[in-house]
């Protein structure tokens, strides 16, 4: 599944909370427990498509447009009457170039180049368990750990939490773990709020399913719908995973955290625009300080102004993040994990449309946008391992990324018992796992931003930006050619200066500085 910052390649738990799992690159198809739809219910839904509608804001245009759509053979979902977007089902294979012609749409398009389907169900593979022996080994190597000076006692498996070392977050907990009254809500798969780590942190009240588009705030809809939907829930216990003598840390281990489901509920996992649209304004209209965002919005890597269908995702998420802004909520998003130089002239897409059938096409990354990393006033995460290098997937550009933080490399290899280099957090049904990917990066970004937020409560989301990149700490590019893999072939080109690089952007966040 291309559109999440992270893979999942091996899985290893241990019975009662304790489970270590490692992952590569990307995350892939993962299986689903949803029920299969009846035949004559499939045949129903085949040939609807979901689109997004962007209109002028009046009550009296959205109105018109709402009656034209109706007109088309469209049914609304919904209406985001503040943004002027509504999200409509329709059947008809002309509803799109219809509607575009209504005086008061803006633009209009299909979210998605497959009809909507219901969920199906695949196996998984086994688990392999840990044994005791294993368990108490690990638990032996954490309590010798050392302490570092000015930071708190450590967590159980806090001794592999390189990445909060990296990065300053265990002292800066010592100092300041971030106020209750600042939540992050982490649009993805779910957030399993029933995990000891996340349970003591989690807002109930700032969560929803957003998957139709529209909010659904049932109790536990925001949970993932099975333990394959875990990507949600490590990206949260990466923020604010309590310390409570349970499992790990997060880099904000005070501050409140809240989920805000998008993904599909099938083995795909998709998120669609309208469902991300839903969720950012969700977040707007709930004092959600902060949002994370490690995907990017399916089915096109890059959403091209030339295509109408890629315009309005592009138009639709966009009015929503702007929204969530003007309401003083700052949103983090990962770079992704192709290894993309996101200021080249040209980038080669083989992957989109995801969703049906991918073609290979050459993109301008300045004109083709990923949706929502390189949306204005979006900070762009690129991701670093261990050695403060970025990590061998990330996606890089001069001017695009912003800053950077630890997403894990398995070419990097930590001083930890394991010796993994990838980032362990929480995982549905009290378990714990390895990731890595920009997925990994961004929640550490905003982790730091939600303790600047503490730290400077009135900061506005320009500010907090500002703030994230003055305090970073940048290597500048790499004085040795980029090799990480050590095979003699140079796989990336960092360009700029100590300031701002292609690499880094303006540095790797720092959580002490944060909250000093």
């Amino acid at each position: 599944m291309a559109h999440l910052r992270s893979r999942r390649r091996l899985a290893l738990a241990v019975p009662v909370v304790l489970s270590l799992t490692a992952s590569l690159g990307f995350l892939p198809a993962a299986a689903s427990a949803a029920p299969h739809a009846a035949p004559a219910a499939q045949a129903k839904d085949a040939a609807t498509m979901t689109y997004v509608v962007n209109t002028k804001t009046s009550r009296q245009t959205v109105a018109k447009v709402e009656r034209a759509i109706a007109a088309a053979g469209g049914t609304v979902v919904t209406t985001y009457d503040r943004i002027g977007v509504v999200v409509v089902h329709s059947a008809n294979p002309d509803f799109a170039r219809t509607i575009r012609e209504v005086p008061g749409v803006d633009s209009a398009g299909a979210t998605r180049t497959a009809p909507l389907s219901a969920a199906g169900t695949t196996d998984v593979g086994g688990v392999q368990y840990l044994s005791e022996a294993e368990v108490a080994q690990l638990g032996k190597a954490a309590r010798a750990s050392k302490k570092p000076k000015g930071s708190v006692p450590l967590e159980p498996l806090e001794a592999e939490q390189w990445d909060l070392r990296a990065i300053g977050a265990d002292k800066a907990a010592a100092i300041n773990p971030g106020s209750a009254k600042v939540t992050v809500a982490v649009i993805d798969t779910g957030v399993d709020d029933t995990h000891p780590d996340l349970a003591p942190n989690f807002s109930a009240s700032q969560s929803a399913n957003c998957v139709s588009g529209k909010a659904d705030t049932t109790y536990g809809s925001w949970r993932p719908v099975d333990a394959d939907h875990y990507h949600g829930t490590h990206v949260a216990g990466e923020i604010a995973a309590a310390r409570n003598g349970v499992g790990v840390a997060g880099v904000a281990p005070g501050v409140r955290v809240s989920g805000i489901t998008v993904a599909q509920p099938d083995e795909n996992q998709w998120f669609y625009a309208e469902s991300v649209v839903c969720a950012f304004v969700f977040a707007a209209d709930h004092d959600v300080q902060i949002t994370n965002n490690s995907y990017y919005v399916d089915p096109w890597k890059y959403n091209c102004p030339d295509d109408a269908d890629q315009k309005a995702i592009v138009d639709a998420v966009n009015r929503a993040q702007l929204y969530a802004q003007r309401k003083g909520t700052l949103h983090v998003a990962s770079a992704g994990n192709s290894n993309h130089d996101l200021a080249a002239r040209s980038i080669e897409d083989a992957s989109s449309p995801n969703d049906t059938t991918p073609v290979t096409r050459t993109i301008d990354p300045k004109k083709c946008l990923d949706a929502p990393a390189q949306l204005p006033g979006v900070v762009t995460v690129a991701a670093t391992g261990v050695q403060n290098l970025k990590s061998y997937y990330s996606n890089y550009g001069d001017g695009v990324i912003d800053v950077a933080a630890p997403g894990g490399d398995r070419y990097q290899i930590p001083d930890t018992p394991s010796g993994n280099g990838r980032v362990l957090s929480t995982m549905p049904n009290g378990e714990y796992a390895f990731l890595q990917g920009t997925s990994m990066a961004a929640p550490h970004v905003a982790g730091v931003a939600a303790l600047l937020k503490s730290t400077h409560p009135r900061a506005t989301p320009a500010q907090l930006q500002a703030l994230l990149k003055a305090q970073a700490d940048n290597p500048g590019c790499p004085v040795e050619p980029y090799d990480p893999d050590g095979n003699g072939t140079v796989d990336s080109f960092c360009k700029g200066n100590k300031h701002r690089n292609g690499f880094y952007g303006f540095g790797v966040v720092n959580a002490l500085r944060a909250v000093k």
